[in-house]
């Protein structure tokens, strides 16, 4: 059979019409927005109508990610098809991809082979136009706060403390540090500026964490966008603009409903990225999910040192959503590179390397089953060069830890490859007994927080904090700041705050750089290592090879 690419894949399938998908909700023509044929919005308000199922919900979370893949997306469908297949009403409930990624260097996020969200190219290519409206607000934010000193800064704003930045959906490395305001006085002040990636904005954390039009209001006027010359945060809320973003972002707040490859109903929705935000779907997504479906797949970003970890400790304490089970995805090419097996050697055996490499993913396996006390089941992202006996070394060590391991091999098969792990999801869910627990008590101090989450979660002796960062998170208190949930900024490649450092070290500090408060998210950013909330496109990016013909058919997405 000759190898398909994922868009050809996507291209060749035949969707049912969200009218359809929608039917198998519940919900008639009358409670949805058509986008076409294939896309919908469904009214948050819905919510309030009817009573819900209180559906079981499902994190999937992997290894710290590798140039080798490891494929959560495609997993977090495939398993969704699989619960779907052993006759589950079930909702998988995803992140929208940014193009920043999409045109980059990673690709988009709709899955992958037979385990795929469609209409792949709509899903990554602007979608229903969310993250416009995203920017739209942001930037809006961003005139009338330079508007509001040119007209005369009654608020005494520090022109030196302005923090807030404009946003684009774009990679593009150019508007990192700019100086705008040039030209002269009718032009405005000139000042240092620039620009964060859409989904690095804290409109998308707040618009991801809000629970209705009313809350993402209240959240909109806590933003801190700068300090006055006495020192004292300035609030959107002061300069009166969140009932203008509001109204950007009204339509953008009610989720998208799509379909995978196997017609189950898909909720995708927000995107904030997870080495920098908390990088989780939207909670009235999941919440909608959850009021419609008997089980709920959802993902976060990244490992379980980043995504998991703030799923829990900030999504969850904040929306009340608590996880029954949590699929930790690895393959057996990450943990050889995680020992030190360079990716053009990672198709050949190696057990030695890959027992080197089996620890980073028996940390993740920790923090999901004595962290925070949720079962877990590990799934293997199967490739064709992986040996009988890598993969038995994986499940020997994972049952040590009282965890069983089972073959993925949804890319190959759809939701049939899946079965496996949606069985073994349903056993741990129907034998669960535990009670979700916390890395922190969110009314502890700052610093403590951030040790909390340093020890337990990445395995790290110690934090240091920079003298800078020591003067923040006292500013942050005096303020009121202080009893927040943390966010913290750091490497997605590695445990600690060194992308070099893989597999699972021992003996090393963390090193806060900074602190600074998304008050409209509702919690603290810890930033660690050199985070970058602006990146910029690779020497071959993969927008080179993105194209359109002239039936408007599109080639080179993957």
């Amino acid at each position: 059979m000759a190898f398909k690419s994922d868009i050809e894949i996507a291209q060749q399938a035949e969707l049912k019409d969200i009218r359809v998908i929608a039917a198998k909700l519940g919900l008639t023509e009358d409670d949805i927005e058509l986008y076409g044929k294939y896309k919908a919005k469904v009214d948050y308000n819905l919510l309030n109508r009817s009573k819900g199922k209180d559906a079981k919900l499902i994190l999937v979370t992997a290894i710290n990610p590798t140039p080798a893949g490891e494929g959560k997306t495609t997993t977090s469908i495939g398993v969704a098809d699989g619960l779907s297949k052993l006759g589950k009403n079930t909702i998988v409930a995803l992140r929208e991809p940014s193009l920043g990624p999409v045109f980059g260097v990673k690709g988009g996020a709709a899955g992958g082979g037979y385990s795929q969200v469609v209409p792949m190219e709509d899903i990554n290519l602007h979608f229903t136009g969310d993250f416009h409206a995203i920017g739209a607000a942001n930037n809006l934010l961003a005139a009338m706060l330079d508007n509001h000193i040119y007209q005369g800064n009654a608020l005494d704003i520090d022109t030196r403390r302005i923090v807030w930045r404009r946003c684009v959906d774009m990679n593009d490395r150019q508007l990192r540090f700019v100086v705008d305001g040039l030209g002269g006085k009718v032009n405005g002040i000139p000042r240092e500026d620039g620009f964060d990636i859409t989904v690095a904005s804290e409109i998308m954390a707040i618009f991801c964490l809000a629970s209705d039009i009313d809350d993402l209001k209240e959240r909109i006027a806590r933003i801190v966008v700068a300090y006055n010359r006495s020192g004292e945060p300035v609030t959107a809320g002061q300069l009166n603009a969140q009932g203008a973003m509001a109204a950007l972002l009204k339509d953008a707040l009610k989720p998208n409903l799509v379909q995978t490859l196997e017609g189950t109903p898909a909720f995708i929705h927000g995107g904030p990225f997870a080495n920098i935000a908390h990088g989780c779907n939207s909670i009235m997504a999941t919440k909608m999910a959850c009021h419609f479906a008997d089980y709920v797949v959802t993902e976060a970003g990244f490992g379980a040192d980043l995504g998991a970890e703030k799923f829990i400790d900030i999504k969850c304490r904040m929306s009340g959503l608590r996880p029954s089970a949590v699929v930790i995805v690895a393959t057996v090419r990450a943990l050889k590179y995680n020992g030190g097996v360079p990716k053009a050697e990672l198709n050949s055996e190696n057990l030695e390397a890959l027992e080197r490499g089996l620890p980073n993913l028996l940390k993740h396996v920790e923090n999901i089953t004595k962290v925070f006390n949720i079962p877990a089941v590990v799934a293997v992202n199967k490739f064709p060069t992986d040996t009988e006996a890598e993969l038995k070394l994986m499940e020997d060590k994972c049952r040590e830890l009282g965890v069983n391991v089972k073959l993925s091999e949804v890319w190959e098969k759809g939701g049939a490859g899946g079965t496996g792990i949606a069985g073994e999801v349903l056993r741990l869910i129907e034998e669960n007994k535990r009670e979700l627990e916390f890395a922190y008590d969110e009314k502890l101090p700052i610093k403590e927080k951030i040790k909390a989450i340093a020890q337990k979660i990445y395995g790290a002796d110690d934090v240091s904090f920079t003298d800078q960062a020591n003067k923040e998170i006292a500013e942050l208190e005096k303020y009121g700041f202080g009893q927040t949930p943390v966010c913290m900024a750091k490497t997605q490649y590695s445990l600690t705050d060194d992308q070099t450092k893989l597999g699972r070290p021992t003996g090393f500090n963390i090193t806060v750089r900074q602190v600074n408060i998304s008050a409209g998210a509702g919690f603290v950013v810890a930033v660690t290592g050199n985070i970058m909330k602006m990146p910029g496109l690779p020497k071959l990016p993969a927008a080179e090879r993105i194209d359109v013909d002239n039936t408007g058919k599109i080639s080179g997405l993957f």
